[in-house]
């Protein structure tokens, strides 16, 4: 007897938990599916930005896998990460929890999605702020919270307006997303801080092309781009970022624009594992024939952002959007069935029902079945659509009631930070500490246009003379120094000289 046919779904985001649960209500007789993904649950990567402003709660954009999945129907839910495929023994090597594991397949699906590129721009990876998953989310929103509070504890002027200047870098969906949820998140929380003046804080968009949002139409770009000015947001269009510093954003005509907050919302790169695998790649994705199987690889298909999947209705690449990452999971479903059932795949074919973009609290761009709709129209179309793609009536009406309590409150300032009790052992200056201390300084000098602010020392924060808070700064920097030296003298962690650690302090050598 046959063992029921097998079929392996690397990635749990739209693409691969869409296939999955259409496949258990669709395949016709037993099936053994496998979902491998590195997380345990399925994010939903557009929301992003309203996370970021706090206009939801973090949970409210991720979904458990296993909430997802339809218990007893022949489903195993894995969370590792796919190490090595050898496509012509139909195998694959997997580490999880519990150590390496071997998993035959009939079919393997790749729906991994992207990663940021990090490497897009000199600077990039050292001081840019990406936006692709939660986590990245969850830092920008703290990042910005920290702004605010350190601005109230500063004297400079300079300082304080170089601290409330947030930069985004791109234009489209989700650089104009958090451009508008970002300076409506400031206006609302601004009365929990009293010391910061409203001038002090600035939002500017850069932009290569002529306009925003250029995967929507003029009409809805310049909607938008009316809606962020309106709120006091500077965009610049056709500028283009040349290098990112501790200082600030350099331009590709050489003006440099400061600010400390540098969110980057362009550049993705292939999943590590399409390289490992030695997939063909178009434009940086995985190559694949019209009915979605990968070029010149056997019994392995791939769909979603990972994917370069011609659409037949109009002959171009399918764009990386959630709306057809759903769509060709279901139409991949129906090809498999049908290659069971001898008959031949169908290539594949979307128009598009429209796309839509947040653009602050209760504020949206859409086109949906070719009628433009801008504002709180558009708004809540954009969140009725993610609401029905929660996989359970129970949460969808959990999710619309915080939702609905959220329209009518400000947003939530918890600085979400989880230190744990080791971390608070002997007043100890916790590493999450350490690290966001040295990351809120300029490796440089600079000082604020027209204005000479004087000499001072690399690694600290630009200022014309001594702020009130340096004398405990210079405390957790000797705090760091003996928890890093043991006895003797060590390569000092905080410059190129060594470290006295009888004395706690650097000297040059």
């Amino acid at each position: 007897m046959h063992p029921l046919p097998s079929v392996v779904v690397i990635g749990a985001g739209f693409a691969g938990t869409t296939l999955v649960r259409t496949l258990e209500k669709r395949w016709p007789g037993g099936l053994r599916i496998t979902l491998i993904s590195d997380e345990s649950y399925t994010t939903f990567n557009p929301m992003l930005p309203e996370a970021v402003g706090a206009s939801v709660f973090p949970e409210q954009v991720v979904v458990p896998v296993r909430e997802m999945l339809r218990a007893g129907h022949g489903c195993r839910f894995i969370m590792g990460s796919v190490t090595a495929v050898d496509t012509a023994q139909r195998t694959l090597r997997c580490h999880s929890l519990a150590g390496e594991l071997t998993i035959a397949y009939d079919h393997l699906v790749l729906a991994f999605g992207n990663r940021a590129k990090l490497d897009m721009l000199p600077g990039m990876a050292e001081h840019a702020l990406p936006l692709k998953t939660v986590g990245d989310a969850m830092h920008i929103r703290n990042s910005v919270l920290r702004r605010l509070a350190r601005i109230e504890l500063e004297t400079d002027p300079a300082l304080r307006r170089w601290l409330g200047h947030f930069i985004v870098i791109g234009g489209g969906f989700s650089g104009v997303e958090v451009a508008g949820e970002l300076v409506d998140c400031l206006a609302s929380i601004r009365r929990y801080y009293p010391q910061v003046q409203a001038d002090e804080l600035r939002i500017t968009v850069l932009h290569g092309t002529e306009r925003l949002l250029p995967e929507l139409s003029p009409r809805l770009g310049q909607a938008a781009l009316s809606s962020l000015t309106r709120r006091g947001v500077t965009v610049r269009l056709k500028t283009r970022a040349k290098a990112l510093t501790a200082r600030g954003v350099t331009l590709s005509t050489g003006e440099q624009i400061d600010g400390q907050t540098l969110i980057c919302t362009i550049g993705t790169e292939t999943n590590p594992l399409a390289a490992l695998l030695g997939l063909p790649l178009l434009h940086g994705r995985i190559a694949t024939h019209p009915d979605l199987s990968v070029q010149e690889t056997p019994h392995v298909w791939a769909l979603g952002d990972c994917a370069a999947v011609p659409n037949a209705h109009d002959g171009q690449l399918s764009p990386p959007t959630a709306q057809f990452a759903v769509r060709q999971a279901q139409h991949l479903a129906d090809n498999l069935i049908a290659l069971t059932r001898g008959r031949p795949a169908r290539v594949f074919s979307h128009r598009s029902r429209g796309m839509m973009a947040s653009i602050g609290h209760l504020k949206g761009v859409a086109e949906v079945g070719g009628v433009a709709l801008t504002g709180w129209p558009a708004w809540l179309v954009w969140r009725a659509y993610y609401l029905s793609q929660m996989p359970s009536w129970g949460r969808r009406l959990r999710v619309f009631l915080e939702w609905t309590w959220g329209m009518f409150q400000p947003p939530d300032i918890t600085h979400l930070r989880f230190t744990r009790s080791h971390e608070q052992r002997g007043g100890q200056l916790s590493q999450a500490v350490a690290d966001e201390e040295r990351a809120a300084r300029p490796a440089q000098d600079w000082s604020a246009p027209g204005q000479r602010t004087g000499t001072r020392s690399r690694g600290s924060p630009p200022q014309p003379g001594r702020h009130l808070g340096d004398g405990m700064r210079d405390n957790l920097i000797t705090i760091l120094i003996k928890i890093v030296c043991d006895r003797g003298r060590r390569r000092c962690p905080t410059s190129s000289a060594s470290c006295c650690c009888t004395t706690g302090t650097c000297c040059d050598t």
